[in-house]
């Protein structure tokens, strides 16, 4: 079981999607959950993103600042893989 940084829930890994810093300091959404980095978990919901953007939960996660482009990114890819 793993937490939403958003909404807080908790669900299966299967269930959610992990955001991923890599350790080149890139950060991006990692669908498989099998990439190297350190990753924070979000439903796969706009919404919980947008939580999680207000909370600063990605950033608590993951140790560092976010810019507003990656959040911007971030959103893009979620509608992607929703589709």
């Amino acid at each position: 079981m793993r937490t939403c940084v958003g909404c807080r829930s908790k669900k299966t890994k299967k269930e959610l999607i992990r955001v991923l810093k890599t350790p080149e300091g890139e950060i991006r959404l990692d669908p498989t959950g099998r990439q190297n980095g350190r990753g924070a978990y979000i439903c796969a919901d706009p919404g919980c993103l947008a939580k999680a953007r207000k909370n600063h939960g990605i950033e608590r996660s993951l140790g560092c600042a976010v810019p507003d482009e990656v959040y911007d990114r971030l959103e893009e890819e979620m509608k992607q893989i929703g589709q």
